[in-house]
Order: structure tokens, then sequence, then C-alpha cells
């Protein structure tokens, strides 16, 4: 599953209303973002391919992984985010690579510590080995954690298993909002 898809009205108000489209500097600020949130944002690039927002590179394990698309698609204006993440260390090069030069602001790769070329970033089919484990849950009116614990897991108690798989994203068992995509983790991880 490389493609996800977002409520697009719903999240972080990032873009100052505007579509990412619209937005000349998207990469630093889905990056500022994602760091903001208290994910890593080292060796991780994002742009868009037409109206899909691309998020490419290497993390140190699943986990963070998920979180990452999770944090880039809880954006508001944002639909659809592919994942091109892979979990592992990025290639070394011998002498530093010149950095991309953007065909159109809107399309090319923001590299905010280049220097790897944009051929050396992980592809989709890099990224599939890497696949979810957990499921997602788009909350709805009314949910809680407890709710959807319920409901996935049988047992309204293990709420603390959903929050725990969704920080530092979620700062607060009880503050989450309609709209918002979270990881619903398998049991036994």
């Amino acid at each position: 599953m490389g493609l996800f898809s977002f409520v697009a009205t719903a999240g972080a108000k990032l873009f100052g209303g505007k579509k990412p489209s619209e937005v000349p500097n998207l990469g630093a600020l889905v990056k500022d973002h994602v760091r903001k949130v208290g994910l890593p944002v080292d060796h991780i690039h994002y742009w868009l391919e037409g109206e899909v927002l691309v998020a490419a590179g290497w993390v140190k394990d699943k986990a963070t992984k998920e979180k990452v698309i999770l944090a880039v698609g809880n954006v508001e204006g944002v639909e659809k985010v592919e994942d091109r993440l892979v979990v592992g260390s990025p290639p070394t090069f011998d002498k530093p690579a010149p950095a991309p030069v953007a065909a159109a602001p809107s399309t090319a790769p923001v590299l905010a510590e280049a220097p790897i070329p944009v051929e050396a970033l992980p592809t989709k089919e890099d990224a599939e080995k890497d696949a979810f484990e957990s499921r997602t849950h788009v909350v709805e009116k009314g949910d809680t954690l407890s709710k959807i614990a319920k409901e996935v897991y049988g047992n309204a108690n293990k709420y603390m298993v959903i929050f725990e798989a969704n920080k530092p994203m979620l700062s607060d068992p009880d503050k989450i909002y309609p709209g918002q995509t979270l990881r619903i983790p398998p049991l036994d991880k």
C-alpha cells in the first residue's frame, strides 16, 4: 500500500488556506511540521507529483515510517501521500553529488540537506518491502481512543496502545479530532 488517502479538510493548518500546489516552499514547510511533531527529518524529502505529496528517503524503523506518513497526511489540504520511505541508511557517495535542478517548483523534490541525486532516492517499489504493519483509522465525530480500541481490539482498556503508537503526534489521549488518521498497530507489536 504505497498511496495513502487522507481527509483534506482536516489537520494541521500548514499552508495558510492554500492548496499544496500553490505553496512555493512546500517541502520545507512539511519538513518543519514533521520536526515540530517530534519525528526525525534527516534524510527525508518531500515534493508534489500532481496533487500527491511524496515522502521519500530513509527512516530507522517501520514505526517511524508509519508515523511520518501519517504526520504528513494529517495536514489540511493534503489528500494523498505516496510512501517512498525505506528502513535503513541512505547511500553514501565518494564525492558530493550536485543538488537536483528544479524543472518546476511544484514537481521537483526539495532537498534541504542535499547532496543526494534525485535518482538515488527510494522508489515506490523500494518502499514496498517495508510495508505498513499497522492499519489506519479515520477519527469520526464522537470517537475516543477507548471507543476505537473496543472496536478494533475488543477491549476499550487497550486505548493506550493506540495512544503510544501515535506519539509524539498525539500529546494527550483525549485530543483527537474528526478527520484525523491514526495508526492502529497489531497487538503483538
